[in-house]
């Protein structure tokens, strides 16, 4: 289907992977869903799993919610471990949406159903991202992973090249993911970076206390590097959900303190305070979290690969470290020896060209 004008009002369908909360992979779905309710078109959003605060937030916007109502047996609040049970039942089970209306435009976000779409959004593959998290995972994960990893490796890759062919246009979220995916024989046709929202991201102070690093507790943190910075003695402080991947240690550890799952307002106040932005992963095709301390004016140290080397700007945003001892080194020296005061305003200024109204506006230049 071709699309004359970005003012042709149309139906959209949104396929977006499960969807517990609006934050995360879900979220660049959701602001170009709401891009195309402002400007009039009918868009819906299908997930295999929905929350009934998403249901609600989306029928609020003006967005249709199709819940699929996937049966699992992961609890809703392990999202990583949900998602990937929902991975696995869709990917074998093969779920395709073949069925859609005359003149509905159908944009895949999701890595788990498959539909033939003018644009497929990629976010990574998640056989590339079990790989590179292999090492920090628990012995039990680690088992299960090794033994089935052939099974998982050769869905991935079935999964994304009926995806690739199916597909009129394919977007990396980041040219890190662009390139993974062309490894696959998968046409990359353009990179869109995932949007922020710089009216809710933006410091919360100006007097900031700078008496500890923030960090990202999750599925791809490397945990062994963390509890090295505070056995050191560098105060941490640290935010995220997926509790199955923490290690009891880290969390019981006299220089860690924990907050767990926060508030937007609370997010924003732990970024805003903090001297840096700490970001050791394993795997990491994006990153919200190096974006979003920037846009709340803090800096970031992370590693230089992968999709936090394409926000983060040595010297002048955060800095870029080569390997784990790198990343050590340079943490302990801007502990004890802070960094000059223009690189927080630096970060405000970097971070403002990831937000969502020229995010907005670079699909439209794909639509129109």
């Amino acid at each position: 289907m071709k699309l004359s004008t970005w003012g042709t009002l149309l139906k959209f369908r949104l396929i977006c992977d499960i969807m517990m909360n609006l934050e995360g992979s879900v979220r660049p779905a959701v602001y170009l869903a709401n891009g195309l309710v402002a400007r009039g078109h009918e868009v819906q959003m299908i997930s295999p799993i929905m929350s009934s605060l998403v249901e609600r937030s989306l029928q609020a916007s003006g967005i249709e919610p199709l819940n699929l109502h996937t049966r699992h047996i992961t609890n809703d609040s392990d999202l990583s471990l949900l998602w990937f049970e929902t991975w696995a039942h869709k990917v074998f089970l093969r779920l395709n949406l073949k069925r859609v209306g005359k003149n509905t435009v159908i944009i895949n976000f999701s890595h788990i159903i498959s539909a033939p779409s003018l644009v497929w959004y990629t976010q990574g593959p998640p056989s590339i991202a079990l790989k590179d998290m292999e090492k920090e995972l628990s012995i039990s994960f680690r088992i299960i992973y090794n033994i089935l990893k052939p099974i998982i490796e050769y869905a991935d890759k079935k999964f994304i090249k009926r995806m690739g062919k199916s597909s009129a246009f394919v977007i990396g979220n980041s040219k890190f993911c662009a390139s993974m995916y062309s490894k696959f024989g998968v046409k990359i046709h353009d990179v869109i970076y995932p949007p922020i929202d710089c009216q809710t991201f933006r410091p919360s102070t100006s007097n900031i206390s700078s008496d500890y690093v923030l960090t990202y507790f999750g599925k791809e943190t490397k945990f062994s590097v963390i509890k090295k910075m505070a056995d050191k003695g560098v105060k941490i402080k640290a935010f995220g959900s997926k509790t199955s991947f923490i290690q009891k240690d880290l969390l019981e550890h006299p220089n860690i303190e924990f907050l767990g799952r926060v508030s937007m307002s609370k997010l924003v106040e732990a970024y805003s305070n903090a001297l840096f932005t700490l970001f050791p992963f394993t795997h990491e095709p994006f990153g919200y979290v190096p974006l979003e301390s920037m846009a709340c004016g803090t800096p970031v140290l992370t590693y230089n690969i992968q999709g936090p080397s394409e926000c983060v700007i040595d010297g002048c945003t955060g800095w870029l470290a080569d390997t784990d001892k790198h990343l050590m080194y340079k943490a302990l020296e801007i502990w004890k020896g802070g960094y000059p005061s223009r690189m927080r305003p630096n970060c405000r200024e970097v971070a403002s060209k990831f937000d969502k109204n020229l995010y907005i506006e670079k699909w439209q230049k794909l639509l129109s």
